[in-house]
């Protein structure tokens, strides 16, 4: 593959070298294995469930320890919103109000988001934010026919020129309604969880990844409710934000592996996907980080469920790295005697739900010395994992790699293989799911920051089909942030209650009950 001067000052311009470009085209060439996934993960079999008892014991071992560590939470809030509005710009480009009544587009097209939208306009967050634009705009809405005020509403809500959420980052959006003086933006909500779970001395931090530009809309969205968010809950905030650094850019392709070429000429570099996301997470310096998505967020009636779990995971993460730093330091010594290596072993496996080699126990004692200690000194990750209710996206399974051992991982359906029927299988039968619940240790037994890209699967990265001006072209995504990129980490899964998860996919969702305040 032959680049020309012009394109390989474009790369180095974005922060990539000629090798990383050449070896994403060789992954094109040769694609992306599928993950051979052995089992669903379940209950006692990969996924720890969760009593009372258990769950006020962690939250106890929380508390009595966060006023002594760095907390910091985590918020992917890169996205905008368009998504959540995608049948309703497909509503825009269908429907003609001249020819058409509302009624009538509905049952011709079956669409029971549009019904549902249309029939709970008034529940929504952003109502009357959208009347007053309309009104404006010099149109009088009440003494429109139903058909005009839905065609109004929803142009006025969307046209760029107008109010323009689909083009909102989600943090930023109208989300909750709790009297007409007080709307708030998932991004306000996040500062009210923070306050609950993720401060110590009555201090949080939290970083959000954020789009190119957005900075001063969030930092303005910041300064607007702080003050009266440190007013209700006696907690001081640290907000800072980082972007998707363009040097995680991937190269896309024709589907012919050669390079897609914008019309001037230029290469097309895409995001490569929340994976990208690790080294903004790499940078962050704390004993423990809280990662949630910018859209799973709850109205004040719920906060405290959603704090109990969060808590509840942390102290887990926490006894957990309190034994295996012990452990540590004991496999530092010169001499290790073979009953600490046989505890040290049962923790490994028992504890945090490690399968060892299978050549483990023919090994000599300093090999099992060496290999606990390279298993234990490793990042961990205490996952939240719901019960499968047919919501989409990964969810938890024991894996095999390509020398047979296996490990618990958190696996998209794009990594399965879904031609082969027992992969497909096991995918349909599985219980959990993955719903972004996660709190990290990322740093080792002496303090030292772990450099997180040296537990990157580089293997669990996706190509996907995209199009561009009308054109075909393949994209690459790196392992997801909570997928190839925590591979090999520590992972300890654990039952969390599906009211814990409640993000919002579609603006209909904002009308379930956690997002309605009462």
């Amino acid at each position: 593959m032959k680049f020309s001067e012009q394109d390989i000052k474009q790369l180095e311009s974005k922060g990539l070298s000629l090798k990383t470009v050449e070896s994403q085209i060789e992954l094109f060439k040769s694609g992306i294995p599928f993950t051979n996934i052995v089992q669903a993960a379940t209950i006692d079999d990969g996924i720890m469930p969760l009593n009372e008892a258990k769950i006020e014991e962690f939250i106890a071992y929380f508390e009595d320890r966060k006023n002594d560590l760095a907390l910091v939470k985590f918020v992917p809030a890169s996205g905008a919103a368009t998504r959540m509005f995608k049948f309703l710009f497909q509503f825009l480009m269908d429907f003609n109000p001249e020819e058409e009544s509302i009624k009538d587009y509905i049952e011709s097209n079956k669409s029971d988001l549009l019904s549902v939208f249309v029939s709970k306009l008034e529940q929504f967050p952003f109502y009357n934010s959208v009347l007053v634009q309309i009104e404006r705009n010099g149109i009088d809405f009440y003494n429109l026919s139903t058909t005009q005020k839905v065609w109004h509403f929803v142009q006025t809500m969307l046209k760029e020129d107008e109010l323009n959420y689909g083009n909102y980052p989600k943090g930023l959006l109208p989300f909750h309604k709790y009297s007409d003086s007080h709307i708030a933006t998932a991004f306000e909500e996040h500062l009210y969880e923070a306050a609950l779970y993720a401060n110590g001395k009555n201090k949080a931090k939290l970083h959000f990844t954020i789009s190119v530009g957005l900075k001063d809309r969030f930092e303005a969205e910041f300064n607007r409710i702080a003050t009266v968010v440190t007013q209700n809950t006696g907690v001081k905030f640290d907000a800072e934000y980082s972007y998707q650094a363009e040097s995680t850019d991937t190269i896309a392709v024709t589907p012919n592996n050669k390079p897609f070429r914008n019309h001037d000429g230029s290469i097309l570099y895409r995001p490569s996907g929340h994976g990208a996301l690790l080294k903004n997470l790499n940078s962050i310096d704390a004993d423990v980080v809280f990662i949630k998505n910018i859209d799973n967020v709850v109205v004040a009636d719920y906060r405290d469920v959603i704090a109990k779990y969060k808590k509840g995971l942390a102290g887990l993460l926490l006894q957990l790295q309190t034994e295996a730093f012990t452990y540590l330091e004991e496999l530092d010594k010169e001499h290790v005697s073979n009953d600490t290596i046989i505890t040290i072993t049962d923790f490994v496996e028992r504890r945090l739900n490690a399968k060892l080699k299978t050549e483990f126990h023919t090994c000599s004692d300093e090999e099992k010395r060496v290999y606990l200690h390279n298993q234990l000194n490793r990042p961990i990750r205490v996952c939240g994992m719901v019960k499968n209710e047919g919501e989409p996206g990964g969810g938890p399974f024991w894996i095999a790699d390509e020398a047979g051992n296996e490990s618990l991982q958190i696996v998209e359906s794009a990594q399965i293989n879904l031609k082969d029927q027992s992969q497909k299988s096991i995918l349909e039968n599985a219980t959990h799911f993955n719903p972004v619940d996660i709190v990290c240790s990322i740093k080792n037994y002496k303090g030292e920051k772990f450099n997180l890209d040296k537990f990157v699967n580089d293997k669990a990265a996706f190509i996907t089909m995209k199009t561009k001006v009308g054109k075909d072209l393949k994209a690459l995504e790196l392992p997801g942030l909570w997928n190839g990129s925590m591979a090999f980490w520590n992972t300890i899964f654990v039952e969390v209650p599906i009211t814990t998860f409640n993000p919002v996919k579609t603006v209909n969702d904002l009308l379930k009950a956690p997002h309605q305040f009462k």
